[in-house]
């Protein structure tokens, strides 16, 4: 889902009241869950598994794959690094070491309330979170940075650039991975975002299904608390018709 075509439903104040309510649990649920799935995944996700000796480590043994993984971390740097982040397009070797902690943030969006671009809501999607290895440089600095808000550190910058390309990366050389994540009913999707040169990003979506009320309502509340911000909304039937892929899956075998 995506802020282009997610869901609108009008509601009452009541009724925003009472989901906002229902939302905010449910979420404070599926953070924990994927925090907890994230801590017990840790083992599988280290960076060395990928780029062996290209990474600062106290292993010298080589890993087959890393020239290739390297080169297409390399490739997929050299693209991006330039503009807007007016970073060397070469890598030095060895990498930094990158944790292997996995760390989640919310996926948060603009959105343009009645099309007009000086009427724009930050948008959170309770279901939906931004994945990669640990870094001290998560996509809220490197906004800030490129925005001026904040110093430019070149060596923070770099890893929060590699934090997400060495796990876009990852599941591609691993691909069974995202099919565990699948089994743990997680859609397992790749966002290139366009203020950050096209930066791609893990993103993880838990299956229910959400919904936003109409522009006009969210500026009556937006305007009411003074925040320009909004959550999409889980609705009642939402958990009940969570789908069940496994389900599915073996329902098509014994047709």
């Amino acid at each position: 889902m995506t802020e282009s075509n997610i869901a609108r439903k009008s509601l009452d104040n009541k009724e925003f009241l009472q989901l906002r309510q229902l939302t905010d649990k449910i979420a404070a649920a599926l953070t924990q869950r994927l925090k907890d799935h994230l801590t017990t995944l840790r083992p599988l996700f280290t960076p060395r598994k990928l780029l062996g000796t290209y990474i600062k480590s106290a292993s010298l043994e080589e890993v087959n794959g890393s020239d290739r993984a390297f080169a297409r971390l390399q490739e997929h740097y050299g693209i991006i690094c330039e503009e807007p982040f007016k970073m060397p397009k070469k890598l030095q070797t060895p990498l930094p070491a990158i944790s292997n902690i996995l760390e989640s943030t919310p996926y948060q969006y603009m959105l343009a309330l009645g099309g007009d671009m000086t009427k724009e809501v930050k948008i959170t999607a309770p279901t939906r979170f931004i994945i990669s290895f640990q870094s001290e440089c998560p996509l809220n600095r490197l906004r800030a940075m490129l925005s001026g808000a904040e110093g430019r550190q070149p060596d923070d910058l770099r890893q929060g650039i590699l934090s997400h390309l060495t796990l876009v990366l990852f599941l591609e050389q691993f691909p069974a991975l995202t099919n565990l994540l699948s089994d743990l009913r997680y859609t397992v999707e790749i966002e290139k975002f366009a203020d950050l040169g096209g930066l791609p990003a893990v993103i993880l979506t838990a299956p229910l299904e959400t919904f936003l009320p109409p522009d006009d309502f969210i500026t009556e509340i937006t305007q009411l608390s003074g925040i320009p911000a909004f959550q999409e909304i889980i609705g009642m039937d939402a958990v009940k018709n969570i789908p069940d892929p496994l389900q599915d899956a073996l329902q098509e075998l014994v047709r």
